[in-house]
């Protein structure tokens, strides 16, 4: 390699190689660019600030982008079985008499259809189907957040929303997301429905993260929030182990359903 490029003709070069080969270690990088440990460091450390890869142990992967989600009718089908493990696990961190939080999603409405013979719970939901799905049940009180009707989730969303939310409080919150990073944090691919998530996490004793392992290793437009802000993340067993790990190195219980 040409000893005379500049930096950014290196990292330039340096992001090349990894896309192409999808995961380098550093030793690969000193021998294709002739540079010291340091340097290849300091060049994958500024191509992940931009956010143009994902350092890894020992090297870097290319940054993995999460897909644009398509509405809730159309991705029911997607992942349906580990959804449905999610949704049967979760469940059982609930107890009878609780409050609970249930936001919108094609997971959580999984948790939900778990919850509905239970006694006592009083359930906190911006979600027009999980307000549908406990309705009539008059051992189960509903609290419904108004607000501004988001079609493609069926979910209320906006300042009437997050000013209903400083109002409640819960035991537990349930909160899917459309991408979970070791880097960025919590993502969603909606920046409107940005505030009213991070309103959302203020309000529970427990915030629980439910996402199938497509979601694990992604990055979306949006940052909701960085990954302690959540207690416990729920994912399924086909999740990466290194990414569980770090995970629990963090401070966050992991689930595996």
């Amino acid at each position: 390699m040409d000893a005379t490029l500049s930096n950014i003709e290196r990292q330039q070069a340096i992001l090349s190689l990894i896309q192409r080969q999808q995961r380098v270690k550093i030793a690969q990088i000193c021998e294709a660019f002739a540079i010291s440990e340091a340097t290849a460091r300091r060049d994958l450390d500024a191509l992940a600030s931009q956010g143009l890869i994902q350092r890894v142990h020992g090297g870097a992967i290319p940054l993995q982008p999460a897909a644009p989600e398509p509405p809730l009718l159309e991705r029911s089908h997607e992942q349906a079985d580990e959804k449905a493990r999610i949704g049967r696990l979760a469940a059982t961190l609930v107890q009878d008499g609780e409050t609970v939080f249930l936001g919108s999603g094609t997971t959580v409405l999984e948790i939900a259809k778990h919850l509905r013979e239970r006694k006592g719970l009083t359930i906190i939901t911006n979600s027009l189907p999980v307000v549908n799905l406990f309705a009539g049940m008059e051992h189960i009180q509903v609290v419904c957040l108004g607000g501004i009707l988001r079609d493609s989730e069926l979910s209320f969303i906006g300042h009437i929303t997050e000013q209903a939310l400083s109002e409640v409080r819960a035991d537990k919150v349930f909160l899917g997301v459309r991408a979970v990073d070791l880097e960025h944090g919590l993502t969603n691919d909606y920046l409107p429905e940005t505030m009213t998530d991070r309103a959302i996490l203020k309000i529970g004793r427990e915030v629980i993260v439910v996402a199938d392992h497509t979601k694990c290793c992604r990055v979306s437009t949006a940052f909701l929030a960085p990954l302690t802000s959540m207690h416990t993340f729920i994912t399924t067993q086909e999740a990466d182990e290194s990414f569980i790990s770090a995970l629990q190195e963090l401070g966050v219980r992991v689930l595996l359903a």
